[in-house]
């Protein structure tokens, strides 16, 4: 076990450059300043400093930027837009989430599976060693070495003071200039002290953490998981295929439905059109997760003799992939279904997307039995990292506002109670709507917005546009809670 973790460990890290120090320094002051009202833009700015600082640590340990590399901190910082453009929290949760996972691979540079999987690991214990790291890099510069700090921060507190005396008495002079200030400069008011110090140490700490992974990262590439044992030819294949033709009988049955309509199917079966589409697709989505996990295990213990035993796995793991892909099609189709009668949701556009992905992942599978799968690792978390960052950008409360108006449009039914619930981004495809509807979904999201007014570096873009829209045209004064009511009931039940 000791060598097994002195393997991986990380080595001692080089001397923090000064560079790194001012760039953690940068980081602090801009999480004091900017994160204590919101997260929009402002993550992005203090994600910048963050970079530099891991930037220059990495260089000061001989590590040079490689095209992955690349690839991992461009995606990252790219995926902290979300948070700028869109009001609603739950994609920008998983732009964050999903931006420190691949913010984490370009620090440590992983590989294979246990490197993808494992690297935030890394990330998490820097957190701890990263900060004395850091304070000894300062130490030796404020203690009479050459290149002392000390003057610099001193000039910097001088010119501090000097801003504020001069700062305040311009914006008594000019009640313009004073309206300039308030919009740009960030509050930092006495009575939020606490929590602004608690911005500034988790911002320095956090920049530091970075900067120390990228200086000596674990080496998790190096963690060997032992080779399963390999199977004879007809114990592996013959479950296997027999899978393949129930998949195959499966699809012909999906194929017949599709070319014969679905009006017999349902006359035979009993079932509504909607109660076809809601059994079958959870049924399907937990079918692709089995079968994803029956090829990583037949992989696993596939034969491995020579070239017929390779031949064996890729026709007999291809024919399962490509009658899984059509699985994923009919899964996706049934939810189209569902959605066509009862509108588009949350929870059904997430698990619709998530069907998507995993199809993309069979694909890459079958794309690795030809030209090998030293790629794969990086292709699936780079496609996953792809996937919330297109789903953020595409607005998915915008979208589900969209489509339900367009089904309102069609059939006359409308979730209002729904509609009241979704975020400033469906603000522009509710506005659409013919009064007094459209004040009923809005009335909601409207007093949120006039509740909570954020700064410029705390608004999305998202948030700023609906301003725009509900500025340019008043609710309507009929839509009170009465009627509000009546029209919920009665668009509910038509």
């Amino acid at each position: 076990m000791e060598s097994w973790f002195a393997d991986i460990q990380a080595g001692t890290p080089a001397p923090v450059r000064t560079a790194t120090l001012w760039a953690a320094l940068a980081t602090g002051l801009l999480s004091m300043l900017l994160l204590g009202e919101g997260l929009a833009v402002n993550l992005l700015l203090v994600a910048i400093p963050v970079t530099l600082g891991a930037y220059f640590a990495a260089g000061r340990a001989g590590r040079r930027p490689r095209p992955w590399t690349l690839v991992w901190g461009v995606g990252a910082l790219a995926l902290l837009v979300v948070p700028a453009l869109r009001d609603a929290d739950w994609p920008s949760f998983l732009a964050i989430a999903a931006a420190v996972a691949v913010g984490s691979l370009a620090l440590h540079g992983g590989r294979t599976w246990t490197g993808m999987l494992f690297g935030p690991i890394g990330l998490y214990t820097s957190l701890i060693t990263g900060p004395g790291w850091g304070w000894r890099g300062l130490r030796e510069r404020t203690g009479g070495a050459r290149g002392n700090v000390g003057p610099v921060l001193r000039a910097t507190a001088v010119a501090a003071v000097l801003l504020v005396v001069f700062g305040a008495l311009f914006a008594g002079a000019d009640a313009a200039f004073a309206d300039l200030l308030a919009g740009l400069v960030p509050d930092a008011s006495v009575s939020g002290g606490p929590w602004h110090a608690v911005l500034f140490v988790l911002g320095v700490v956090g920049a530091l953490a970075a900067a120390h992974t990228a200086a000596a990262p674990v080496q998790w590439d190096r963690v060997e998981v032992p080779a399963g044992r390999p199977h004879g030819r007809v114990e592996w294949a013959l479950p296997l295929v027999v899978l393949a033709v129930l998949f195959a009988a499966f699809n012909a049955v999906q194929l017949a439905v599709l070319f014969g309509g679905y009006d017999a199917v349902l006359e035979k079966t009993g079932q509504t059109y909607s109660e076809y589409a809601r059994q079958g697709f959870w049924q399907l989505l937990l079918v692709t997760l089995l079968t994803l996990l029956v090829i990583v295990l037949a992989l696993r213990w596939a034969p491995r003799d020579g070239a017929r035993d390779r031949t064996l796995v890729r026709g007999v793991l291809g024919t399962l992939c490509a009658l899984a892909l059509v699985v994923v099609a009919s899964a996706v189709r049934r939810m189209d279904m569902y959605v066509e009668a009862y509108g588009l949701t949350r929870l059904r556009i997430s698990v619709v997307t998530v069907e998507v992905w995993l199809g993309l992942v069979i694909v890459l599978i079958m794309v690795a039995g030809v030209l090998g799968a030293r790629w794969l690792p990086r292709a699936v978390l780079a496609s996953a990292a792809a996937g919330v960052l297109a789903f953020g950008i595409m607005s998915p409360d915008a979208l589900i506002a969209e489509r339900n108006v367009q089904r309102y449009e069609r059939t006359g039914t409308f979730d209002l109670d729904y509609a009241r619930g979704l975020s400033a981004d469906a603000v522009p495809a509710l506005d659409e709507l013919d009064e007094p509807l459209r004040s009923c979904a809005l009335k909601h999201i409207a007093e949120d917005l006039e509740a909570d007014v954020a700064p410029w570096y705390a608004t999305s873009w998202g948030e700023a546009h609906a301003r725009d829209i509900l500025d340019g045209r008043a609710l309507s004064p009929e839509a009170d809670w009465r009627e509000c009511s009546r029209l919920n009931l009665d668009l509910a039940y038509r």
